[in-house]
């Protein structure tokens, strides 16, 4: 008998699968954020639901950190990918009709958006935007923001997650980073305009870029402060260095034109990827056509890869935009978003749970803390041990949101009303 990916199969099954992968994998993983308690195995994904290894259906609310904006394997999107890539596959030379299509697509929504340069990954995106500020600029610190994630390399892998003895040090992620590069980081509080002010003012001229999640995401949902975005604006523009919005996650989760659109605030630059393409993979840096032309060949900010602007990612991206245009997607995936973050209050005050609901659109996240919820250090607050057994029973009861402390959970256009509702009645079941 030879199984097909609805097939359920057995424990055993899962565990040699788990030993497998342990075996030859470091970990049994390829990403470090993967392993989570429990380690499960998933064999199918479609629209709002996984498929584990033994066949339990989960309703998904991890959405592989959130690219999949539409759902899981949606069909139009993988038949348009399929379609392309029967026509023309990575030939890496020259350009093509479809990449220059989403590049203008892009430009049209995203305000700061004048040209556009493609890669794979949200780290990639971030390291050119870096690159390019420093090259732009003649200078070599950055700002960044605690509790804020953008990416893997050294100049910002650090002063996430941070433990209460970190905060206001460096805070680096990995061994084997390059010390000068952490030390021209400069770490600041989110939402705290002066210290930013106090920082330009000491070290203004050697200040290339400030780079900011405009929702810290990567904590759950801390909303901004209009007046620390639009200040952000103001002082790098006053002192010359470049802002860069990281929306890797908000870009086009929370509308075609990014939170930045939302706010009303127009960066330099813009870094995006995740839902952009709805799981597959691309990246974009984006922003003034002055900066953007540094990069390209010939110029002075060098810029490549062989796998960019892929055009089975190019036809998935512009097929995502395609289904985000019509008129009721959005409203439809707010509503459901509002249910949702509507429901889990209404339970938290009838159970007279200690418990916070915050999110933004289709994203929402219970933190197990009183409010505010303004900067890092209010959720220092957030009960880590509760956050995360509070997800793990809800694991067990078909309802997969990551067991991690802080991570926040996304709804797609794939999710009913139904789904809301069974979540909501999962909740409640936990909660009592």
């Amino acid at each position: 008998m030879t199984m097909d990916a609805t097939t359920p199969t057995s424990t055993s099954t899962t565990q040699a699968i788990l030993e497998l992968a342990q075996r030859y994998i470091p970990g049994g993983v390829s990403s470090a954020n993967r392993l989570v308690d429990p380690n499960l195995v998933f064999t199918r994904s479609q629209g709002a639901y996984l498929f584990d290894a033994e066949g339990k259906r989960y309703i998904d609310y991890h959405a592989a950190f959130g690219p999949l904006l539409l759902g899981h394997s949606h069909p139009l999107v993988n038949q348009r990918a399929a379609e392309a890539v029967m026509q023309l596959d990575g030939v890496g030379i020259g350009s093509n009709e479809q990449e220059a299509r989403l590049a203008e697509k892009i430009c049209s929504y995203v305000p700061s958006a004048e040209k556009v340069l493609f890669c794979n990954s949200g780290s990639e995106a971030t390291y050119a935007a870096l690159r390019l500020a420093r090259a732009v600029t003649g200078r070599n610190k950055i700002i960044k923001f605690q509790g804020c994630y953008h990416g893997w390399h050294d100049a910002v892998l650090m002063n996430v997650i941070s433990p209460a003895e970190k905060i206001g040090q460096k805070d680096p992620l990995s061994a084997g980073m390059l010390p000068e590069t952490i030390e021209n980081t400069i770490v600041l509080p989110f939402n705290d305009l002066e210290a930013v002010r106090q920082t330009l003012v000491q070290n203004g001229e050697e200040i290339a870029a400030i780079i900011l999640e405009l929702i810290p995401h990567n904590i759950g949902c801390v909303l901004p402060q209009l007046a620390f975005v639009q200040g952000l604006r103001d002082l790098s523009t006053h002192y010359g260095s470049i802002l860069i919005f990281d929306e890797v996650i908000t870009g086009f989760r929370h509308g075609l034109g990014g939170y930045q659109k939302v706010l009303g605030v127009t960066p330099d630059l813009t870094t995006l990827a995740k839902a952009i393409a709805n799981g597959y993979p691309l990246a974009a840096l984006a922003g003034r056509a002055d900066l953007l032309d540094h990069c390209r060949p010939g110029g002075d900010v060098f810029f490549a890869g062989t796998f960019n602007a892929h055009p089975m990612s190019i036809a998935a991206a512009l097929t995502t935009i395609e289904i985000l245009e019509q008129p009721d997607s959005y409203p439809h995936l707010f509503r459901l978003g509002e249910r949702m973050r509507e429901g889990l209050r209404e339970i938290i005050q009838r159970r007279g749970i200690n418990a916070t609901v915050a999110g933004f659109g289709s994203i929402f996240v219970t933190y197990f803390m009183e409010p505010p919820v303004e900067t890092y250090t209010d959720l220092l607050r957030n009960d880590a041990t509760k956050f995360v057994n509070y997800r793990r029973q809800l694991i067990e009861r078909g309802i997969y949101k990551l067991p991690v402390n802080l991570k926040r959970n996304h709804i797609s256009l794939a999710h009913t009303t139904a789904d809301i509702d069974q979540t909501l009645e999962a909740v409640d079941q936990v909660l009592r």
